[in-house]
């Protein structure tokens, strides 16, 4: 009922995402809502669902004291880590500060001061202090994604010399403390990796899309499908790789609690500089990574670099 209550309009398929249930069992649950008075309107034909009517139907919410402390929490864990929206993040603390009892609040700043997470400051007592800051352009970036994948960038990788972008919007992501968008350039048809911090007055594009949305994600799955390294990794690969990993490098998990994972990369096998960087990080995931599929020039650097390590401590060990 709230998440029906926090939309204007749904449809089956999201409740059963979100869920996790069968399509009757979702029906059956929405019949049932409404049955109850729910204010909603039914919305026929392909791609219909359901409008709410009325988004105040349930009352305000009220957090629990775990609850409080989970969102308090999540804050602090988000220290330092260049997320968007930082000066709205400053007030809600203060908000979460301002509504709790005497008694969790005193919890709240005995947790600021006992919880350290990675990548914050301990000498820092001051518990309002987020200073993390990430791109200037972030924010807008983000809002005019949220309302049209569709936008006209203006990129420059150099300063003075701005390129503009017609580009349709995948995803944006934060990888090895840099925040990076993933785009279709439809310009070129071809998929890039965009650094924020290099992209200006970001907004809504004017221009007719030369391919669906639907061509665009299709083509994207068939380039994963059709990857040159596809690598499996172990528990501590998948530590290591949480720690670095080249942007756009998407871990998929195959094992229970995280336990190994799956990744695949298209990689350009006359480009000596990246084949090599791709060889010393592979060794960096440790003994338990495990080829899938590997292209014969990335094997090669590989075996190069492990005999030049044999032949290295042969000759320490022969020293000794």
């Amino acid at each position: 009922m709230r998440f029906i209550n926090n939309r204007a309009h749904f449809t089956i398929a999201e409740i059963q995402r979100e869920f996790k249930i069968s399509r009757a069992t979702a029906i059956r649950d929405i019949n049932e809502i409404q049955a109850m008075g729910f204010p909603l309107t039914t919305e026929l034909g392909r791609g219909g669902g359901y409008n709410v009517l009325q988004n105040q139907y349930l009352s305000a919410v009220r957090f629990t004291p775990e609850e409080l402390k989970a969102i308090f929490i999540s804050f602090i864990a988000s220290k330092n880590s260049q997320l968007p929206y930082l000066q709205n993040r400053r007030s809600i603390t203060e908000k979460l500060i301002g509504i709790a009892s005497q008694t969790q609040h005193d919890e709240l700043i005995e947790l600021n001061n006992i919880l350290l997470f990675e990548n914050t400051n301990p000498a820092n007592p001051n518990l309002l202090e987020l200073d993390d800051a990430a791109p200037a352009e972030l924010n807008q970036l983000i809002s005019l994604a949220a309302r049209d994948k569709h936008l006209r960038l203006t990129y420059e990788p150099n300063p003075g010399w701005p390129q503009l972008m017609d580009v349709f919007v995948i995803h944006i992501f934060n990888s090895n403390a840099r925040w990076l968008v993933e785009v279709y350039d439809l310009d070129n048809d071809e998929f890039r990796y965009l650094p924020v911090e290099m992209l200006r007055d970001s907004a809504i594009s004017k221009q007719k899309m030369r391919r669906s949305e639907q061509e665009i994600l299709s083509q994207k799955r068939l380039g994963a499908r059709e990857s040159n390294l596809i690598v499996k990794l172990d528990t501590t690969g998948i530590l290591r790789f949480k720690r670095l990993h080249p942007p756009g490098i998407i871990l998929s998990f195959t094992g229970m609690f995280q336990s190994s994972g799956i990744f695949n990369a298209q990689l350009d096998v006359t480009d000596v500089e990246t084949l090599e960087y791709y060889a010393d990080w592979l060794l960096f995931l440790g003994k338990g990574v495990e080829f899938e599929r590997i292209p014969d020039e990335l094997r090669l650097i590989l075996e190069e670099r492990l005999r030049g390590s044999a032949d290295t401590l042969t000759k320490t060990r022969l020293g000794q």
